[in-house]
């Protein structure tokens, strides 16, 4: 499933679409993706309005179109794509919104994406989404707060939980750790305050480094990241060599490095 830079870098797809006045909306009734919001309303509110704007947060899009707003998740099968004015929509082709030059297509085949859509420019669905980890809400206090009411679970399943880190997915919670050089099972209540805030900066520091070379124009991370090697065969830590080591934590493969994470 896209996190936080990705989902940033996808939405650019519909980038084309701003400044351009909706013709008409084809959506697929019955498809799963509409299970939070009604096609009938996304085909009245937006026909005829401009898309005049793209924002994220986490894992959320929001499409601001005149006087409404067009929420999307991508599951992990979703995809927008920008087609023909007249082409057809394909199969799992489940929203269409087209334009006079050009189509915008939200794309779904296992459809465990979902979409959310409110008249007026900030919905509560948008407004009460939690602080991101780049902004100044996102504090020291909040982040050890959380910790200490989680202090039984592992730090890598504490990490995927997006109602305090949005965005943060299976591989983001990798590199934190591993900058962090804390084991991934380690229970979250036994960081001392030195700790925790390493953790609370760290975690700032990848989700902008994320943003800047993903989210921008999906660059490639440095070979300096875990990221480039943790799920290569007989990967090695970038940092020492050692060959790492994977196993499921927190209900997701997790990889680490034995002797700059232990146990």
């Amino acid at each position: 499933m896209p996190e936080l830079a990705e989902v940033a870098f996808y939405s650019k797809a519909w980038a084309p679409g701003i400044g351009n006045e909706v013709v008409e909306v084809f959506c697929r009734d019955q498809a799963r993706i509409y299970r939070a919001a009604d096609p009938a309303k996304i085909r009245r509110g937006l026909k005829g309005k401009k898309l005049t704007g793209i924002e994220t947060k986490g894992k959320q899009m929001r499409f601001v179109f005149e006087a409404s707003s067009l929420g999307l998740h991508l599951g992990m099968t979703g995809e927008l794509l920008v087609k023909g004015r007249e082409d057809k929509p394909g199969k799992h082709d489940h929203l269409v919104i087209r334009q006079a030059k050009h189509s915008l297509v939200f794309r779904d085949s296992r459809m465990f994406g979902a979409l959310k859509f409110a008249m007026g420019r900030e919905p509560d669905w948008w407004t009460k989404l939690p602080p991101e980890v780049v902004s100044r809400a996102f504090t020291l206090q909040a982040v050890s707060e959380y910790l200490r009411r989680r202090k039984g679970s592992p730090i890598k399943a504490v990490l995927l939980q997006q109602e305090r880190f949005p965005g943060v997915g299976n591989w983001m919670a990798d590199e934190i750790l591993w900058r962090c050089r804390f084991y991934p099972g380690r229970r979250a209540g036994i960081l001392n305050k030195e700790e925790t805030e390493m953790f609370w900066r760290e975690t700032r520091h990848l989700c902008r480094d994320a943003l800047r070379i993903i989210g921008t124009n999906y660059g490639n991370p440095p070979t300096s990241w875990l990221f480039r090697h943790r799920w290569r065969p007989g990967g090695k830590c970038p940092r020492d060599g050692t060959t790492l080591e994977r196993a499921t934590i927190g209900g997701r493969t997790t990889a680490w490095c034995p002797n700059c994470q232990r146990k």
